[in-house]
């Protein structure tokens, strides 16, 4: 299966935020979307969900358009993880994973056994099913994500889009988040996020697309779209992109110029 975006168009009371905006996502592919503060990230991401109505394009899933498909068809083929998210109540994990089974149950059904136990699944997969009876707002936030990220899996789409899985985790957190998106990748899965932090394509070994401030797009692998030139024309600072080797692995990262 594919997901495929189109020449799309997205913004706010008809005012164009990004504009022309193409990508595809195989199986097993994972696509990151970085950029400044303000170009447009997370309205994109939104309009491909159909939170946000597309102002032109097409997004398809296997070549089909998903204006063709029901909510709960579009919801097999696609999780969402959010930014942030603090539920009413304060379930224990193992019951906010089993959400993600809604687009399986019929109208009014509650979870059976089966939907327990793929939540169950979804939190061993990610090596959390020591949390599976906490209290979910009672989580640190490194755990919460990790929660959030397995209610998704729990959902069992083709495709997980996760907007700034990282954001406010410490180092730690983001590599267990950055490590949680490969292994699902390697097992089948298309991701797609949203991140501030060039470094992930370099650490996913990700396919990435590098949004200007002038509307323009730098796409393709990571050693393409990140380099100096790039990253200035993207944030407006100096960038330098430095080799290093670990354990015999050739290592590159990003470190900005301060002066």
């Amino acid at each position: 299966m594919t997901l495929e975006v189109r020449d799309l168009a997205c913004g706010y009371g008809g005012r164009r935020v990004v504009e022309g905006f193409s990508m595809r996502v195989g199986a097993g592919d994972v696509h990151c979307l970085l950029g400044p503060n303000g170009v447009g990230k997370t309205t994109l991401f939104k309009t491909v969900l159909g939170l946000l109505p597309r102002l032109a394009g097409s997004v398809l899933l296997d070549g089909r358009e998903v204006d063709g498909l029901s909510a709960r068809e579009f919801a097999r083929a696609v999780a969402y993880v959010p930014q942030a998210h603090t539920p009413p109540f304060a379930f224990n994990v193992r019951d906010v994973v089993v959400m993600g089974r809604l687009a399986h149950l019929g109208p009014f059904a509650a979870p059976g056994r089966a939907d327990y136990e793929a939540a169950d699944d979804a939190l061993a997969q990610l090596g959390i099913g020591r949390l599976a009876d906490r209290v979910y707002t009672e989580l640190s936030g490194g755990e919460r994500q990790m929660a959030l990220i397995a209610r998704a899996v729990a959902q069992s789409p083709r495709f997980l889009m996760m907007d700034e899985p990282t954001a406010n985790l410490d180092f730690g957190n983001q590599a267990e988040v950055l490590g949680a998106a490969k292994r699902l990748a390697a097992g089948g899965m298309g991701v797609v996020m949203t991140t501030h932090v060039p470094d992930h394509l370099f650490q996913c070994e990700a396919e990435g697309t590098l949004m200007l401030r002038d509307g323009r797009y730098v796409k393709g692998g990571a050693d393409a779209v990140l380099t100096p030139e790039n990253l200035r024309d993207a944030y407006g600072i100096e960038v330098m992109v430095l080799d290093a080797s670990w354990r015999g692995r050739g290592v590159r990262f990003c470190r900005p110029v301060v002066v």
